[in-house]
């Protein structure tokens, strides 16, 4: 496939379609997906005129903006992984500072323990 070919399509592949999607009519409103797109491509060929092209595209979604009554809203996509991801992050630093804390704070507690005398019950 010659270079030029695979570029044509990349542009065609990264419109407007592929960020907007087609307006949802329901109950009055008007709902419009839109997403986020990402794509890179390269190439390369050897002395011998021998080589290849390659082009890929990502998508993910970024929200909607829904219309009614003449005003619109743009309502974000929720990513749970981003949130799970960030909660997991912050629980790993927390231990990681305060375990040490609470080890000291634990080590100082029974160095300074006050001995039980031996053959006495508490």
């Amino acid at each position: 496939m010659v270079p030029q070919q695979i570029l044509s399509g990349a542009l065609d592949a990264l419109t407007v379609r592929r960020v907007f999607g087609d307006p949802i009519h329901v109950d009055g409103s008007t709902i419009v997906p839109v997403a986020r797109i990402g794509g890179g491509g390269g190439g390369g060929a050897d002395a011998h005129e021998q080589g290849g092209v390659g082009f890929g595209i990502g998508a993910k979604p970024a929200g909607v903006y829904v219309i009614r009554n003449g005003r619109v809203r743009w309502r974000p996509a929720v990513d749970v992984n981003r949130i799970v991801l960030g909660g997991q992050m912050v629980a790993v630093i927390a231990l990681l500072t305060l375990g040490p804390i609470v080890r000291s704070i634990l080590s100082r507690r029974w160095t300074h323990a006050t001995p039980i005398p031996r053959g006495e019950h508490v």
